[in-house]
Order: structure tokens, then C-alpha cells, then sequence
């Protein structure tokens, strides 16, 4: 498999927490980088393609954008002009 992504990510376990529209769901951070994330949920669907991820454990706010949808991961890309991890 080609790797497409901007930078090399990092394993990480961290908690984290989707937010949209009023509404928030639970997910692992599972591996990050300063352009994006892999996170893992219980389920992908009801999640929208753009939304706010909070690192619980750094207190920092990310704007996302859904890349890729697996089972129950979905792959990331940052927002510009946001906080990074």
C-alpha cells in the first residue's frame, strides 16, 4: 500500500471526543501526526464529514475532515488555521 499522507504519524492512545451540530460521540485517538489522525469509534455512521475533535488529555480543539471510513475507524485531515496536537 502507497503511503499518501503529508507526514509520518505517531502512535498514540488518547481520548478523544467528535463534536457537531449540538451532538458528541466518544473515540480513541489511535495514531497522529500534524496534519491528521486515525480515530476509532463504535460505529462510523451518523458522523459527519466535517466536525471538532477535542483531545481530552490536551484540552485542544481540532477542525476535521473525514478522508476515509473503515468499520469502525475513520481517517482525518486537519483544518488550517487550527490548533494542532
Amino acid at each position: 500500500m502507497d503511503e499518501r499522507r503529508e507526514k509520518a504519524r505517531h502512535r498514540v492512545l488518547k481520548g478523544g471526543t467528535i463534536e457537531f451540530g449540538g451532538g458528541a460521540i466518544d473515540c480513541t485517538i489511535r495514531n497522529l501526526s500534524d496534519t491528521g489522525a486515525a480515530l476509532d469509534v463504535t460505529s462510523p455512521v451518523g458522523i459527519p464529514d466535517r466536525f471538532t475533535l477535542l483531545v481530552q488529555a490536551d484540552g485542544k480543539h481540532l477542525a476535521c475532515t473525514v478522508v476515509w471510513r473503515k468499520e469502525k475507524r475513520i481517517g482525518v485531515k486537519f483544518g488550517r488555521g487550527f490548533q494542532r496536537v
